[in-house]
């Protein structure tokens, strides 16, 4: 295959955050949220430039270090070779180590924007091997399909490949995420799951997440029953006490709670009525936001755009 030639304009790929587990689908489930980063790329001359506005521009890399930039590089391999130089600006609203799949919309802008600034990308990438390249990254594929498909998505790997399908949930469905000030590591997280579980917890867990597709995309009055999960949230509240705390009070007065993700951001999936009402459940030490549901997934967008 013949090098890559690369387009003149810059390139802008929008990114959602995402909410995975979602209770009993640990490790499966996906959901895309209304919260977005944006990147900006444009093949230059020579070198790597990097800009980084919002969350992490304090602390994030503006080298090949950057975990967008080593998603890039990654994808232009595939994609035939390497560009002169390349120039990237970033914008970034998804909060960082709190459950919200920032680093799986990293890695999926640096590779759909790779694949969008390189002539031809899409037969060279296609959309399955996106997911492939993306999850070989991040190391499972319940964040990322999420982030590239939007909507609910349920996630496996099929020997060593990974596969998703996109569902679309209830439009009254309205995510309100309660986001603490201090991160968690995703490794700190797993490091405390146990390498088995009851085999009753296990068999709870497989007809709640089978539940949970019927309940987000047909009927969310069983959101509660649903989301229910014994495999994963109890073993980690040494690293997030408050917030499992918070989603046992919540689920205590009938709100669908789970953590989000590896945590400690709270997710609450309530009808379109209660959800500003459950934004002020919390207190202090907590931010609350509204979001919408994401039914685009990632998406390259013209530069001038809201």
């Amino acid at each position: 295959m013949a090098g890559p030639a690369f387009r003149a304009a810059a390139v802008r790929v929008r990114t959602p955050a995402t909410s995975a587990n979602l209770g009993p689908g640990f490790d499966a489930f996906g959901l895309s949220l209304g919260l977005y980063d944006d990147v900006v790329v444009r093949v230059a001359d020579a070198g790597l430039h990097v800009d980084i506005a919002g969350e992490g521009s304090d602390t994030l890399p503006r080298d090949e270090n950057h975990l967008l930039v080593r998603s890039l590089r990654t994808a232009f391999d595939l994609l035939g070779g390497q560009p002169r130089g390349l120039e990237v600006v970033c914008a970034n609203r998804i909060p960082h180590g709190r459950g919200l799949g920032s680093s799986s919309a990293a890695i999926c802008a640096g590779i759909v924007a790779a694949r969008a600034v390189t002539i031809g990308g899409d037969a060279r990438l296609d959309d399955a091997a996106v997911l492939e390249l993306a999850t070989e990254i991040e190391g499972h594929p319940d964040n990322v399909a999420a982030c590239l498909l939007g909507g609910f998505t349920l996630a496996w790997m099929d020997g060593g490949a990974a596969r998703a399908i996109r569902m679309d949930p209830v439009d009254s469905i309205v995510p309100v995420v309660f986001v603490p000030g201090e991160p968690v590591l995703t490794e700190t997280a797993r490091g405390l799951l146990p390498r088995t579980v009851p085999h009753v917890d296990a068999a709870v867990n497989a007809g709640r997440a089978a539940l949970l597709v019927e309940a987000l995309t047909r009927r969310p009055e069983l959101l509660l029953p649903a989301t229910e999960d014994r495999i994963h949230q109890e073993y980690r509240s040494p690293a997030m006490p408050q917030s499992l705390a918070l989603v046992n009070r919540l689920r205590a007065d009938g709100v669908p709670a789970v953590i989000s993700g590896a945590g400690p951001t709270v997710l609450a999936l309530v009808e379109d009525g209660a959800a500003d009402k459950v934004a002020r459940l919390v207190g202090e030490g907590w931010a609350a936001y509204r979001l919408s549901l994401d039914g685009a997934g990632a998406s390259v967008l013209p530069l001038g755009s809201s």
